[in-house]
């Protein structure tokens, strides 16, 4: 089967554009201006055509860092993502306990932490239910829970914090009805467990979601149990070995923070589970080396102004270097979380002298304390950005500067400065954290502005710039999407050249034809994966 692009640009992710495209077999076979490929595909009606109508074709987009089966399970529950306010998370609690009678527990998540004054909502605002609740929060670092809930699980004022996690407490010690990290899974264990069709639900209506954004790959970032989610590895092995399974997908295996050397034995075994199957590599694991600044478990240089503490290394730093060196020996990818400062200095010194090309990477990276920006580049690591953060919204304006304070608020999502040090850099969403629409990652990595009809839009701060100095052009963001985060992948996907898989998108419009802060508006008509089509939007 031929096809033939034309009709509007081609962004190649390799520093140009070109005129169209030929795909034969599931490949690319040409790239070129359209007479030429008109003629190499053997003259009129020789290939389907697929008119770009002043759109523009590009790589299929690949997510370096995000959580589709927990994504899939959440839309599936009480889903509180595209909502925001007290009132209305509410009304949609309510709304979903009345329609599921026969549920044990209210399960699901999404909510705002800036919904809440302290961002910190509370059991007594869900106990008019008549069952226990477990809703994850938005970032997935904390879960609001119920008296009910509280009481299942036994937690009470006695009850002492998790090492990797913190009970929040009223004035008098009872427990609030959040629960911060590691403690998460002290009530979410006690939430009825997904089957395995349930899993594999999920990851179908995640892949076909991500399909409709032009997300053709993906590094799943915790392929594990934590924080109350079971493991999805059998619900990737079910898809990809009966072919289910169309994107290009890693899994980052989690590394158990409680646990040590024990546990690469077992990572082993798991990444040989996969070895061979066309879709699906387990070659990458996953070290959360910190938590998030909003709830000060973010680890930091120095003191969080207004309430003190450094927050929270999970893995011992001098543990963190032994675990790292065994995993680059045996050839794995080390996938990192680091938020706070500190934990990025960790995981940058575990790195020291560890293989650049195991294509290790760090995510997230919010703070930097300028001295390691060049440590990137000199050791190999490559920066994992999830630009859709880098704007004034609620919860960075509320909840984070005040805590961060000069001059560390102005070390947050370095994206230029990294650039300019010579560092490697690939990009994603942490779905269901947010948005996984690519399209408007980069729309922020250019503006450095909320995208219009982003929840924080009409904030007041929202189309103000957000150190507007680390902004960076659309063709690098959009190459750290594309190019960028296959490479990480080892996929070979992402460029439009020859020899190339046809993993394309079609863009209803051209975004480097429009103004900055527009970009936004760019949506996808198609999406092909190998020159299939895997997606079309109604009308197109």
């Amino acid at each position: 089967m031929n096809i033939l692009f034309r009709g509007g640009r081609v962004f190649t992710a390799k520093g140009d554009f070109a005129e169209a495209v030929l795909v034969r077999d599931g490949m690319i076979a040409a790239v070129g201006a359209e007479r030429e490929l008109a003629r190499l595909a053997g003259g009129p009606g020789a290939a389907d055509t697929v008119d770009l109508d002043g759109g523009l074709l590009v790589p299929g987009f690949t997510d370096a860092h995000l959580h589709p089966v927990q994504a899939g399970l959440e839309r599936a529950r009480c889903d509180l993502s595209e909502i925001f306010g007290l009132d209305e998370y509410l009304a949609k609690v309510a709304d979903y306990a009345a329609k599921n009678r026969d549920k044990v527990w209210i399960d699901g998540g999404g909510w705002d932490m800036s919904a809440f004054p302290g961002g910190l909502p509370h059991r007594s605002q869900l106990d008019f239910l008549d069952r226990p609740a477990y809703l994850i929060q938005r970032d997935h670092h904390a879960a609001w829970v119920n008296s009910r809930a509280l009481e299942l699980a036994g937690i009470t004022s006695d009850t002492p914090d998790p090492a990797d996690g913190r009970i929040e407490r009223d004035p008098d010690g009872t427990p609030s009805g959040v629960l911060h990290e590691g403690a998460m899974d002290l009530v979410g264990l006690l939430t009825p467990r997904p089957t395995a069709e349930d899993m594999e639900a999920a990851l179908s209506d995640a892949e076909n979601h991500l399909f409709s954004l032009g997300i053709t790959g993906w590094q799943d970032a915790i392929v594990g149990s934590y924080a109350g989610s079971d493991d999805q590895l059998p619900a990737y092995l079910s898809a990809a070995r009966s072919g289910r399974l169309r994107a290009r997908v890693v899994g980052a295996l989690w590394w158990d923070r409680t646990r040590g050397l024990d546990q690469i034995d077992d990572l082993v075994e798991r990444r040989a589970s996969a070895e061979g199957l066309d879709r699906f590599a387990a070659t990458s694991v996953k070290i959360m080396q910190d938590g998030i600044t909003e709830n000060f478990t973010a680890a930091t240089l120095e003191p969080y102004c207004l309430c003190g503490g450094t927050g929270l290394s999970y893995v011992d730093p001098h543990d963190l270097k032994t675990y790292v060196r065994e995993l680059d020996r045996l050839g794995f990818q080390v996938h990192f979380h680091a938020i706070g400062e500190r934990a990025v200095r960790e995981t940058l010194d575990s790195l020291e002298g560890t293989d650049p090309g195991n294509r290790h990477h760090i995510a997230h990276l919010q703070i930097i304390e300028p001295s390691d920006v060049p440590r990137f580049a000199a050791l190999g690591v490559t920066a994992n950005l999830q630009p859709l953060w880098a704007t004034h919204h609620a919860q960075m304006d509320e909840l984070t500067l005040p805590y961060l304070g000069e001059p560390r608020s102005s070390w947050q999502y370095p994206f230029a400065d990294l650039l300019a040090h010579g560092t490697r850099i690939c990009a994603g969403s942490d779905w269901p954290v947010s948005n996984a629409d690519p399209l408007q990652g980069m729309h922020v990595a250019v503006n450095r502005t909320e995208p219009g009809g982003s929840v924080h839009a009409d904030y007041p701060t929202a189309q103000q710039p957000f150190l507007p100095g680390q902004r960076i052009d659309l063709a690098t963001a959009m190459t750290a999407y594309t190019a960028g985060s296959a490479w990480i992948n080892r996929s070979p996907a992402g460029v439009v050249e020859a020899g190339r898989p046809a993993d394309l998108v079609v863009l209803d419009r051209d975004p480097f034809a429009l103004p900055p802060e527009k970009i936004w508006t760019t949506g996808v008509r198609m999406t092909f994966v190998a020159g299939e089509p895997v997606y079309q939007r109604a009308g197109s």
